[in-house]
């Protein structure tokens, strides 16, 4: 009797741990490659250099955070995500959902925390303007 009863206590601890185990899989199946999809995109920094417009930065960074006029010289911060490029993405996708499929969803469990700590780098850049607003100086902004 004694042995029957340790069997179902067992029985039920395995069957509740599967559950849980089984939910947890399907509520996080897919999110990885949505999120390697998701990631953002590459900027073109070889733009920041002398000579360029300030409309070429605008369209390529987004409006700067900052803009002021100092000694009659424009100044602006540009502050962005650095992503990834298209084939990147798409292989980080592709490699997710390969390896959701062979690990019936386990992947994920590594996947999807991965895809959170690996999503760019935060940059920024000081840029200064001539009088025609060409850029005529670019100072890299780092954390210290």
């Amino acid at each position: 009797m004694g042995k029957i009863r340790i069997t179902m206590i067992f029985l039920r601890k395995f069957m509740l741990s599967t559950v849980l185990l089984v939910v947890l899989t399907i509520s996080v199946s897919g999110c990885s490659v949505f999120m390697a999809a998701k990631q953002p995109e590459k900027k073109d920094i070889s733009l920041l250099k002398e000579g360029v417009s300030r409309a070429v930065l605008i369209s390529e960074f987004g409006a700067p955070v900052i803009s002021e006029y100092k000694n009659d010289k424009r100044f602006e911060i540009f502050k962005f995500v650095q992503g990834y490029s298209t084939g990147a993405k798409a292989g980080r996708a592709f490699f997710h959902g390969a390896a959701s499929v062979a690990t019936l969803g386990l992947w994920e469990l590594v996947g999807t925390p991965a895809e959170i700590t690996f999503n760019g780098d935060e940059m920024a850049f000081q840029v200064s303007y001539d009088e025609n607003d060409l850029v005529d100086e670019v100072k890299l902004i780092t954390k210290e």
